[in-house]
């Protein structure tokens, strides 16, 4: 089997050696950026399996850059790297299509263990349900987008169809979050980041739906217990 590859984008040398180092360790090929232009030229242009994209970069922001990979690259897994605090910037990376993040400083083990969580696919993943058709319009899931009876189009990352796709399966039950990590993400809950982290997803999806996050109609809010998709959906 050939080695994943997993592009560094860190312009800090010693974070950015640190994770060369477990990486590598831990059986991975490696690519690296140090600043923004760099790491844009080789996201868009490299094959790889996964990005590790720091927001803060000289020369071009990370969200310039994520938003990049989106246009061309869908359902390449990203994870951002961020700094204690900003929330901002975390909220608006998930909605721009990230898989999930990292705060520092963070330990190796918790670097590892997020990077084999996204690459990992469900297995669970029913291979039948091609299109989830919802209220104005119909999400294509081999196509990895969202078509508007209006005729507009909207791409969906990997992660958001995963999610999409299992609440569809599951429609007029409450999903909890504990189960959506355990079945979409494949990683046990631990509580706080992981939780926020969907509902994060949550949000970024509802909004490519176009379903008002105030008073939802495609996916519920069920207090206490999770999500819901609010009706069945067409399997083609």
């Amino acid at each position: 089997m050939a080695k994943r590859s997993i592009l560094i984008v860190e312009d800090d040398p010693a974070i950015r050696q640190g994770m060369r180092d477990a990486l590598r360790f831990s059986g991975f090929d490696t690519l690296e950026a140090e600043d923004g232009p760099t790491g844009l030229e080789i996201a868009v242009k490299a094959e790889y399996d996964l990005l590790l994209l720091d927001l803060v970069l000289p020369g071009k922001d990370g969200l310039e850059i994520l938003q990049a990979v989106r246009a061309g690259r869908p359902t390449l897994p990203v994870i951002i790297l961020t700094a204690r605090g900003e929330e901002s910037d975390r909220v608006q990376g998930l909605s721009l299509g990230a898989d999930d993040y990292v705060v520092k400083p963070f330990s190796v083990k918790e670097l590892l263990a997020r990077i084999e969580a996204v690459l990992r696919r469900s297995p669970e993943r029913p291979a039948d349900l091609q299109h989830v058709r919802f209220q104005g319009g119909v999400a294509d899931i081999e196509r990895h987008e969202v078509r508007f009876d209006t005729g507009d189009n909207v791409p969906l990352t990997e992660r958001e169809l995963e999610l999409l796709r299992y609440l569809a399966m599951h429609s007029g039950r409450a999903v909890s979050r504990d189960e959506i990590l355990s079945r979409v993400w494949r990683i046990d809950s631990h509580g706080g980041m992981e939780t926020r982290t969907i509902d994060m997803h949550i949000a970024g999806l509802r909004a490519k739906l176009r379903d008002d996050s105030s008073s939802p109609h495609i996916i519920l809010t069920v207090r206490g217990k999770g999500y819901m998709f609010a009706r069945p959906p067409e399997v083609t």
